[in-house]
């Protein structure tokens, strides 16, 4: 059992008014908001990190699954208790300190804005302290947790908006916000850019729909959807007890942008490449120009940012990219049902050598690879169950997938091989296997999860014994070089 998550993106009409838009008045009034809630978030920030003793604090409870006395930290609805306590003056409380009187600074502000700023910033505080506890306890001199920060994007809770899709026409939709016009709160109506996309997506019955948050950037606002979904899935320990399992292994490169194999009963299914279309060359161009511009204006200056709109338009085809691949994994993913989705643990991939474009567009596409790998396990965990496992990547590129000695990687020129380590292609000169070196790599992540071949017995407790023949039932696909083209 577990959950699944997504986000549905409803966009606000703020074009000009004579369009039908939202006025200036209302886009300012978002600004606002924005600005006085990031306010009361840093309020509530100093106040924890000036009392972090009471966020530790231990009380002793009775455990009904143990049937015995345990200790744990205060609740998140605790502390907001005891936030309001000492810094909302109330009949119950009406002294508070006057340097932490929330009502004087802030006044007007509703309950419910004002206790989603308390829990962010007890979530905040919490987070920072525990980083900081983990530094302090790997004694290392850098690398020290920085405070945390108060921007955020405003979350409007129930009773703060209000949206009803089917009483008006489409065209005719608008959604209530209770904002802050800079001198009080209230309700103000915004249109809103509705789609039966849009729709589609609010009235499933699977996916239960959260509290909106409102994302503003340049001249655009949109309400962001949070839907989660309870997803029934087995564990992989119990899943790997099947002896026809499905396994879906995904090899993620730069001009591949991902190699998939299917593989059931040892052999190989379906093989699918889903290539670049020259995004990584297109992407080494804009880096050049923004490389040369810095070059240019000679020295950075401090907190301006520079070449904006280049890089703007790269993170946009990345994160396209990525949903592209994901959209494409979980529709194989979708074809076997119960099967598991392998993937290399790839964390530590510094880009070395070269110019300066040249290494920020490796870590680009070492982003990309992120991104697909998260959006894909998610895409098909949300869509047909599938539970994303992540394998030691020890040796995947280099060794053979059929007889498991280590190869060489080439390409050719003219008919003949030219070995080097980036080569596209894989040959093993003991069984003379020839085949694209990403489908090699992407066969690979399924015996590394299954622990077949012998680079992977260097661990002892997941040896084989030594009179078990090496693996040789793999799939004759390979034999016509998929992908040499």
């Amino acid at each position: 059992m577990g959950k699944a998550a997504r986000s549905t993106i409803l966009e606000l009409d703020l074009s000009p008014r004579a369009c039908g838009g939202a006025n200036t008045q209302k886009r300012a009034a978002l600004q606002k908001t924005t600005a006085i809630l990031n306010e009361a978030r840093a309020f509530f920030l100093d106040f924890l990190l000036a009392h972090t003793g009471k966020l530790t604090e231990k009380v002793i409870y009775f455990s009904e699954q143990h049937q015995e006395l345990r200790e744990r930290l205060l609740t998140a609805e605790e502390l907001r208790s005891w936030q309001e306590q000492c810094t909302v003056s109330t009949k119950a409380h009406p002294q508070v300190p006057p340097a932490w009187d929330f009502k004087a600074r802030f006044p007007g502000m509703p309950t419910h804005a004002r206790r989603a700023a308390m829990k962010e910033a007890i979530g905040k505080v919490r987070g920072y302290l525990t980083a900081r506890s983990t530094w302090q306890k790997s004694g290392k001199k850098k690398g020290k947790p920085g405070l945390p920060g108060a921007a955020d994007y405003p979350t409007f809770y129930q009773g703060a908006y209000e949206l009803e899709l089917e009483t008006a026409h489409i065209k005719d939709r608008f959604v209530r916000l209770k904002v802050y016009d800079g001198t009080a709160w209230d309700w103000l109506h915004f249109p809103i850019k509705c789609s039966r996309h849009f729709q589609g997506r609010m009235k499933g019955k699977k996916w239960k729909q959260q509290s909106p948050t409102l994302v503003l950037r340049g001249k655009g606002a949109a309400l962001h959807f949070p839907q989660v979904k309870e997803v029934q899935a087995a564990r992989v320990v119990e899943r790997k007890l099947d002896p026809h399992l499905v396994t879906v292994g995904v090899d993620v490169n730069v001009k591949n942008l991902a190699v998939v194999t299917v593989r059931r009963d040892e052999q190989i299914l379906e093989t699918v490449f889903i290539r670049d279309h020259g995004l990584d060359q297109a992407r080494y161009r804009h880096l050049k120009k923004i490389a040369k511009k810095q070059r240019q204006t000679g020295k950075p200056i401090k907190g301006e940012c520079s070449n904006q709109d280049l890089w703007r338009h790269i993170r946009r085809t990345n994160e396209d990219a990525a949903r592209s691949v994901a959209c494409h994994i979980a529709a194989i993913c979708a074809k076997y049902p119960g099967c598991i989705l392998l993937f290399e643990r790839l964390r530590k991939i510094k880009p070395k050598g070269g110019s300066k474009s040249r290494r920020i567009n490796r870590r680009q596409a070492n982003q990309l690879r992120g991104k697909t790998r998260q959006y894909a396990g998610e895409k098909a965990y949300a869509r047909c169950s599938v539970v994303t496992v992540e394998i030691n990547p020890h040796g995947t590129s280099q060794y053979c997938s059929r007889c498991g000695a280590k190869g060489k990687r080439f390409f050719l020129q003219s008919g003949k091989r030219i070995f080097v380590k980036w080569g596209n292609l894989f040959w093993c000169e003991k069984c003379q296997y020839e085949a694209n070196a990403d489908h090699n790599a992407s066969v690979n992540t399924h015996h590394s999860f299954y622990h077949e071949l012998h680079w992977q017995w260097h661990d002892k407790k997941r040896a084989k014994p030594a009179s078990l023949s090496l693996w040789s039932g793999e799939s004759r696909l390979s034999e016509g070089h998929p992908g040499k083209d």
